[in-house]
């Protein structure tokens, strides 16, 4: 019986990677995830706003995340990967270095999120998961991406 209950109070986090952290998303606002193909890009947007894709006739704004935090020294391999989400009737694409597993936590595996952060403003933090060594930084990801740059995904797509 215990392990039913254990079950119904974890979750499930998409685990991807940025640089050398690894972050943590909620797994049902992952759509698909797919390789980094042709983006046609728009003018006038933040760097990090990679353009559009066209995703099976739906177009999506792909984000890339790595130029969001800030990071230095981005490269496009074979693992470059883009996490399509659905949020709130939104489709976005956002760019990541990889992504690695699935993983279920429960409360007990989630800390506080520190008061201070390096790579993102901790209003967007959830949390940090811990599962032994491991360490991950867990997104709202639906947080950050509903701020103002999604603004401007809106425009493009009524322009």
């Amino acid at each position: 019986m215990e392990s039913k209950n254990e079950e119904i109070q974890s979750q499930e986090y998409l685990i991807f990677t940025l640089g050398k952290e690894e972050y943590g998303i909620d797994i049902l606002k992952v759509q698909e995830i797919c390789g980094y193909d042709h983006v046609t890009r728009i003018a006038n947007t933040p760097k990090f706003i990679k353009g559009v894709t066209n995703l099976r006739g739906v177009i999506v704004p792909i984000i890339d995340l790595r130029i969001k935090f800030a990071q230095e020294n981005i490269a496009y391999n074979d693992n470059t990967v883009v996490i399509v989400l659905n949020l709130a009737e939104r489709i976005v694409g956002i760019v990541v270095d990889g992504v690695s597993d699935v993983l279920a936590l429960t409360p007990e595996d989630i800390r506080a999120a520190p008061e201070f952060s390096v790579t993102l403003s901790t209003e967007y933090l959830t949390g940090l998961g811990a599962q032994g060594e491991r360490m991950l930084i867990l997104v709202d990801i639906q947080k950050l991406l509903n701020s103002e740059e999604m603004a401007l995904v809106d425009r493009l797509h009524a322009g």
